[in-house]
C-alpha cells in the first residue's frame, strides 16, 4: 500500500511574504517565535519579516542557527521557546534554520531529549499533535524544508539524524524568490545541486508514488535548465523563481524516499559538519547513478530515460558525464579528497550511512562493501 500525502500550504511568488500576517492569523500564531541565523539577519531579511507581523514586538527573534544545527542548540532555542510563552515559530533562512525550528517545534513542547524523537530511535510515534505550529519562509532553493516532514539534525553523540513525523510538516510555506536574489553564488550552487540531488534520488526510489515522480522530474526540469543562470546572473527572477519552485518540488516528492547519497551526505556531514550538504551531495551523485543503474526497479520503469529526457540529454550514458560537467562548471569540488575526506574516515562514514533512513529507500540494497565502493569513486 502507498501513502501519498500533500499537506503544506504555499503562497508562492514574488509578493508571498506579504501574506504572513493573514498566514499567522489562518494558523492562530500570535506570539511567533523567529529562527534564523546570523547572515540572514544581517541581510535584512529579518527586518523584513517583523515588518509584516501585525505586532512585532511580541516576537522574539534566536538568531544563533548554525551551519548544521545540533542538539545543543535545539535546547537552548527550545529553553527559549518554553519560557517566552510562545505560541507558534516562523523560520527564516536554508534549510539549518527551518530544520532546527522544526527541533524546537518537537523539544519546546514535548519532554526529553532530542534523541528520543530520531527516526532510528523510535522516534516517529512519539512525536503528537502538541508540536508547535510551524510557518517556514526559505531563503536558499535547495533543501526544500519548507514542505518537508523531516529536520537533519546532529546528536550529542555525533550521528547525523532525521527526526520525522507529519506533525512536523510546516502549517505554511512562504516562498518567495525575492529572499534569494542575494544569495552568493558558492551557496546557489551548492544549495541548486541539493535540489537536484533531492528530484533525483526520489524518482530513483523503488516506493510507488507517481504523484512524487511526476513532481521530482518536473523539478529536475527546472533546476537543471536554471541552476547555471541562477548562479551566474543571481539577479536573474526567472531563474530564481524555477529554483525555488524545483527545490520545494524536490521535497515534495521526497516523501517517497531518498537513497545512498543521502545516507553518505547525511554520515560525513555529521562527521565534519562544515561540509555543505549540497556539495556532498553533488559529489556523491555520479557514483550512486551509476550503481542504482542495475536496479531491476529503474531498468524495469526506464528511470534513466526518463531522467535523460528532463535533462534535455539524448542517451542515458550522457547522465553521468553531464553531471559532472555541470558540478565543474558550478565550482563543486572534484571529489572527496578536495573537501578533507582521506581512507581512513571511510568506517566512520560506512557505520553511519547503513544507520541512516535514507538507506533503507535506496533501489539497490548498499552494503558495507558497496559504500566503501561508492566512496572510492567519490574520491
Amino acid at each position: 500500500m502507498a501513502l501519498i500525502n500533500y499537506l503544506t500550504q504555499v503562497q508562492f511568488g514574488y509578493d508571498a511574504l506579504g501574506q504572513l500576517a493573514a498566514e499567522c492569523q489562518r494558523i492562530g500564531i500570535t506570539r511567533p517565535f523567529i529562527v534564523t541565523d546570523t547572515g540572514v539577519r544581517a541581510a535584512g531579511i529579518v527586518d523584513k519579516v517583523l515588518g509584516q507581523l501585525s505586532d512585532p514586538a511580541v516576537a522574539e527573534v534566536f538568531d544563533q542557527t548554525p551551519p548544521n544545527p545540533n542538539e545543543g542548540v535545539v535546547r537552548a532555542a527550545a529553553a527559549r521557546y518554553r519560557d517566552g510563552g510562545f505560541d507558534g515559530i516562523i523560520a527564516v533562512g536554508g534549510g539549518s534554520s527551518i530544520d532546527l525550528a522544526k527541533g524546537v517545534a518537537v523539544c519546546g513542547t514535548h519532554e526529553g531529549p532530542l534523541k528520543q524523537f530520531a527516526v532510528i530511535e523510535g522516534g516517529l510515534t512519539r512525536i503528537t499533535a502538541a508540536t508547535a505550529p510551524v510557518i517556514a519562509i526559505p531563503t536558499t532553493a535547495g533543501t526544500g524544508s519548507e514542505v518537508g516532514r523531516g529536520a537533519i539534525l546532529i546528536l550529542d553523540d555525533g550521528r547525523k539524524v532525521g527526526v520525522i513525523s507529519p506533525y512536523l510538516i510546516p502549517r505554511s510555506a512562504i516562498c518567495d524568490p525575492e529572499l534569494t536574489l542575494g544569495l552568493p553564488a558558492q551557496l546557489t550552487a551548492a544549495t541548486g545541486m541539493d535540489a537536484i540531488a533531492h528530484c533525483l534520488e526520489t524518482f530513483m526510489a523503488p516506493a510507488f508514488n507517481p504523484p512524487a515522480d511526476g513532481i521530482a522530474l518536473d523539478g529536475l526540469w527546472r533546476a537543471w535548465r536554471h541552476i547555471e543562470r541562477a548562479t551566474r546572473t543571481p539577479g536573474d527572477r526567472e531563474a530564481r523563481l524555477n529554483m525555488m519552485s524545483a527545490s520545494m518540488q524536490g521535497a515534495l516528492a521526497f516523501q517517497k524516499g531518498l537513497g545512498c547519497v543521502h545516507s553518505l551526505s547525511h554520515s560525513l556531514g555529521g562527521i565534519n559538519p562544515r561540509l555543505h550538504h549540497g556539495t556532498l551531495n553533488a559529489v556523491f551523485l555520479p557514483a550512486v547513478i551509476a550503481f542504482n543503474a542495475q536496479s531491476d526497479s529503474v531498468r524495469d520503469e526506464q528511470k534513466l530515460q526518463r531522467i535523460a529526457q528532463a535533462m534535455g540529454l539524448g542517451s542515458t550514458e550522457e547522465i553521468i558525464p553531464a553531471i559532472r560537467e555541470m558540478n565543474r562548471r558550478l565550482g563543486m569540488p572534484a571529489g572527496l579528497a578536495e573537501m578533507g575526506v582521506d581512507e581512513s574516515m571511510f568506517p566512520a562514514i560506512i557505520e553511519g550511512a547503513l544507520a541512516d533512513h535514507s538507506h533503507k529507500t535506496n533501489p539497490r540494497v548498499a552494503s558495507a562493501e558497496d559504500y566503501a565502493e561508492l566512496l572510492r569513486q567519490s574520491m
